[in-house]
Order: structure tokens, then C-alpha cells, then sequence
């Protein structure tokens, strides 16, 4: 395995593994003995570094989540598991009733909410502090101001580490970190959105984004990563949930002529490295110019493995620079 430092407070900056494992569907569509291997396998590649949600997996029962978490917990309990471990939790997006979901019904970022979900998270997890905590999707209906607040009176406490942000737009992203800096308060310093090799449209209106998704890593997002050299991508779906091994599970919004030009490259260095198209993607990633972490789920421990070995593949100049040259 091999680790990089997030965030740039010597007090909350903690160096993770390059490749972080996604805990999403833990102890819900995974079962708990499933789950507890591929964590255990995890760890003992020398991975630290798990993901998971209050929401998680809210769609799999109808109910509110929260499986992933405690099934996380229960891991943390049984194998003695203490701070080396590095958990990240998400806030925000969790239904405030079984039977409804964030598009309708989210908990939002109120000062309130912010306090109460971080307190119902660290004792699902067992921890006395949360290492880092994501706001998982906007909520405009708060001032910025209070979520920034709520937010930082916890690391104020000490019973969170780094702040993140997820699924926002860039100018708003932007906007809460300078209202952070002017009252000199910690400030988001992760970002978690889609990324993987091939690009979406943005333009394709949902639910939750009417203007076009906001979800994914695009230029602005990417270019506001590349002038501040303090933040961190952390790529969610890296792998599109298998679409490069199963084509005909390709979102909708990847069906553009410029994804054919780049499976036909992706495929040509597969074949040349001898690696699999999967860890030609996250390979990409981990080599990138700019920080990027990808965060890969896996249901079976072949997945797992097949993703790990991915951390050492490495790619040359000539053949990152075909994969970035093809549109």
C-alpha cells in the first residue's frame, strides 16, 4: 500500500492509503460475514482508509440507513480496531422518515442537524471522534454561515477531524470556504465527487440537480482543485459499477461520442500492461497531477484484490498522456 497526507492542519492532517474502500452497501446488500472480510482483507493490504454515510443504505429496506455504520462499528469492536483506522461519515442526505429519500426529505445542514447526526454517527461507529465529516449534499435552505459554524464547533470540540463537501457546486463550495477563512474557522478541505475516466454529460437534469449534475467532477471543480494545492479529490464510483467490465450497466448520461474514442485507448493499455480495465482507471487516478484518491467499493474479495493491485501498477508518460489526449 501506499499513503498520502490529507489536509494541511499538523492537528487534523492524517496520511490515509491512496486507494480508500467504500463501505456503502456493508451490512445491507453485502452481508455482515461478507463485509467483515473485505474490511479485514482491507486492512490487512495496510488500507486505512474507509468511507460510509448516515444514509447508508437507506434504498435497499425503504428505511432511513444507517446499516453501514453499525455494521462498521460492530467490525471496530470485535477486532479491536482503534484510530489507526481512518473512517470518513457523510451528514446531510439521511431521510428524516422511512419511505422518503433526499430528494424530498433530506435532514439538511441546519446547526441542529449538524450537531445531532454527528452524535447519532459516532455512536453507530463507536468512536469518540469522526475523522472526517462530509456535508453530503447542499441544502439551501440553510445560511451558509451556519452550516460553516455548526461544522466547526465540532472540530472546536474535538469530536471531528477534517470537514468535507460533496456533491455542491463549485461556487458554493468556494463560497462556505471563505466564509470559513474570513472568521477564521476550519473549512472544507475534501471533496468527494464522481470521477473516473470516462466523462459524463453535466447537462442531464435529475431530481436533485434541475440544471445538470452537480455530482460529478467536472472542469470547474477540477480547475478549482488544480489552483488550490491544500485540497483533495476523493473520486466516489471510480469504477461506474462495473460498467468498464459490464458495458450494459453505462449510466445513460456516459452515452456520448466521446466514450467509445476513450474505452478504445483504456482497452489498448489494458492489453499492454496486462492489467484489467479496472486498474488502468484507478491507476490513472492514483498517478494523476492532481491529488486524487479513489474510492472503490467491492462485493467479493476478488473485486478487492483486483483493486488493490491496482495501487502498484504503474503507467508511463506515453500512455497517460493517450488516455488523456482521447475525446
Amino acid at each position: 500500500m501506499k499513503y498520502r497526507t490529507i489536509g494541511t492542519d499538523p492537528h487534523t492532517s492524517r496520511e490515509v492509503s491512496v486507494l480508500a474502500l467504500g463501505a456503502m452497501l456493508f451490512g445491507s446488500r453485502t452481508d455482515e460475514e461478507t463485509s467483515l472480510a473485505l474490511l479485514d482483507r482491507y486492512v490487512e493490504a495496510g488500507g486505512n482508509f474507509i468511507d460510509t454515510s448516515d444514509n447508508y443504505a437507506f434504498w435497499v429496506d425503504g428505511g432511513q440507513g444507517g446499516q453501514s455504520e453499525e455494521l462498521l462499528g460492530r467490525w471496530r469492536r470485535s477486532r479491536g480496531i482503534g484510530d489507526e483506522i481512518f473512517i470518513a461519515t457523510k451528514l446531510g442526505a439521511r431521510p428524516l422518515a422511512p419511505g422518503t429519500s433526499y430528494v424530498d426529505n433530506a435532514e439538511g445542514l441546519s446547526a441542529k442537524v449538524i450537531r445531532e447526526s454527528a452524535e447519532r454517527s459516532r455512536e453507530r461507529l463507536g468512536v469518540d471522534k469522526l475523522d472526517l465529516l462530509y456535508a453530503h449534499i447542499d441544502d439551501p435552505t440553510v445560511p451558509q454561515r451556519e452550516t460553516v459554524e455548526g461544522f466547526a464547533e465540532l472540530v472546536a470540540e474535538g469530536t471531528v477531524g477534517l470537514l468535507g463537501v460533496s456533491n455542491q457546486a463549485a461556487w458554493r463550495v468556494e463560497r462556505a470556504r471563505t466564509i470559513a477563512a474570513a472568521a477564521g474557522l476550519p473549512g472544507y478541505e475534501v471533496l468527494q465527487y464522481e470521477h473516473s475516466y470516462l466523462r459524463p454529460r453535466t447537462d442531464v437534469p435529475s431530481d436533485l440537480f434541475p440544471d445538470g449534475s452537480l455530482g460529478a467532477a467536472g472542469p470547474d471543480l477540477l480547475g478549482y482543485l488544480r489552483t488550490e494545492p491544500g485540497l483533495t479529490l476523493i473520486a466516489y464510483s471510480p469504477l461506474l459499477k462495473g460498467s468498464y467490465t459490464h458495458p450494459d450497466r453505462l449510466p445513460s448520461d456516459y452515452d456520448h461520442p466521446g466514450t467509445p474514442a476513450r474505452l478504445t485507448v483504456l482497452h489498448e493499455i489494458a492489453r499492454e500492461t496486462g492489467a484489467t480495465a479496472n486498474q488502468v482507471v484507478l491507476a490513472w487516478q492514483l498517478g494523476a497531477d492532481l491529488p486524487i484518491i479513489p474510492l472503490a467499493g467491492a462485493s467479493t474479495l476478488a473485486q478487492l484484490d483486483e483493486n488493490l493491485a491496482a495501487v502498484d501498477l504503474e503507467l508511463t508518460a506515453e500512455q497517460r498522456a493517450r488516455l488523456d489526449a482521447a475525446h
